[in-house]
């Protein structure tokens, strides 16, 4: 097992990165988010977990006009290039918390790899909005596929990362000697 000061860091480090990112995930929702949304009366890219097409990408990005796209440029972006960080890394420090010592190192790697991948998308998806917005109204196609592609990517890999950290978490509260996986 694990000593108790390295669990207590990842504890502090996973409570700190979840304390920012609620913060910021908060602001997005209720503050940039919820604006572009009023503005336009279409879903911003980033809460579309099922994704979109090019016709849906053309719609939300006109009804942006000017200034929603600047608005979308400069203030839902910038918040949204910390989140997909502070996100990845409560999933990661949670995992090393409540996992090492009582699942495997293999599948605590696994989940881990999900963690960064899940947040690794959400930087795709933000720099594929990022073209779409700057090459208005010039829209490719494939552009919008790879940018959908990776919001769902994004929705379905932090679901999973989310789900082995109430593993671990279940895991670990178990009543049990050994350790699983091994």
């Amino acid at each position: 097992m694990m000593n108790q000061n390295n669990t207590r860091g990842f504890r502090q480090k996973a409570l700190i990165c979840a304390l920012c990112g609620v913060v910021f995930y908060v602001l997005m929702l209720i503050v940039t988010l919820a604006h572009l949304e009023s503005m336009t009366g279409h879903v911003p890219f980033d809460m579309r977990p099922t994704g979109y097409d090019a016709k849906d990408a053309a719609e939300l990005l006109s009804a942006l006009g000017d200034s929603g796209r600047r608005y979308y440029l400069t203030r839902q972006v910038p918040l949204d290039m910390v989140y997909p960080a502070l996100l990845g890394l409560t999933l990661v420090f949670t995992l090393q918390w409540l996992g090492r010592g009582y699942i495997s190192a293999g599948l605590l790697r696994v989940g881990v790899i999900v963690a960064i991948s899940a947040a690794a998308c959400d930087y795709a998806e933000n720099t594929g909005i990022v073209v779409m917005i700057l090459n208005w109204p010039t829209l490719s196609h494939h552009l919008v596929t790879a940018t959908s592609i990776a919001s769902v990517l994004k929705a379905v890999l932090t679901t999973f990362a989310v789900l082995f950290v109430l593993f671990a978490a279940g895991w670990r509260l178990r009543p049990h000697s050994a350790e699983f996986g091994t």
